[in-house]
């Protein structure tokens, strides 16, 4: 039988997934899936009172912990990686029951997690209608003659979290009049002008936002008037 490299020492038992056939040093069975080293002779689980244990593989580290914890007894499984010349680890062995404990508190915790995701995104979703709110009302404010309609699918467009657009910059965020009007001249140019059939035929951009400039500001212009009419 060929003599097994040693396995770095740790708390508890150690269990080795060996790399070649083994066979038990007590009960002479074999070939052995996992090992036990005593005083550099093989043992199974069962000879070495490890039988009981089932084996939980490594990749989930909460899992892993808590079924360490719940068990009254465990060992670490290792494996012999030739190329690194070291021993890694594979997982734990575990009791039964422990494992289903741990299994179950994991479960909890999912749980508990997808519900706290769930009333994040209606916390967000709600903090989000109201921003969208606000920007829609500060632009009425600024330009009384912009549609309620429109007024609110542009501050819908420019605030939508996580787009980078305008309003969720910090100056859209903090309503100020540039960001603003900065989203409503934006919407005007897409939607109240040839610039998009400009930017088609390949004409440069600063060269078709000069062209439908004034086209813009008319726009813009009849949505102020209401304001200056009103006073």
């Amino acid at each position: 039988m060929s003599r097994l490299a040693t396995p770095p020492r740790r708390t508890g038992p150690l269990v080795v997934q060996p790399l070649g056939r083994k066979q038990c040093a007590e009960c002479r069975g074999g070939p052995l899936s996992l090992l036990v080293l005593e005083e550099g002779a093989p043992r199974c689980l069962d000879c070495a009172d490890l039988g009981h244990l089932v084996f939980l593989p490594r990749g989930d580290t909460a899992l892993t912990r808590r079924a360490r914890e719940e068990s009254a007894l465990s060992a670490v499984v290792v494996r012999f990686n030739r190329r690194r010349a070291r021993y890694e680890r594979q997982g734990v062995l575990v009791d039964e029951e422990a494992l289903t404990r741990a299994e179950v508190r994991c479960l909890a915790d999912a749980e508990a997690r997808r519900r706290r995701r769930l009333r994040d995104a209606r916390r967000r979703a709600t903090e989000d209608v109201r921003f969208t709110d606000a920007f829609a009302a500060e632009i009425r404010r600024l330009l009384p003659g912009c549609p309620v309609e429109r007024a609110q699918g542009i501050a819908a467009h420019a605030s939508v979290r996580g787009s980078g657009r305008v309003g969720r910059s910090a100056a859209g965020r903090a309503l100020s009049e540039g960001a603003v009007v900065s989203a409503v001249v934006a919407s005007v140019r897409h939607l109240d002008t040839p610039y998009d059939q400009l930017l088609m035929s390949g004409v440069p951009r600063h060269e078709a936002r000069r062209r439908i400039a004034a086209a813009v500001e008319t726009v813009l212009g009849g949505w102020r008037a209401t304001e200056a009419e009103a006073g």
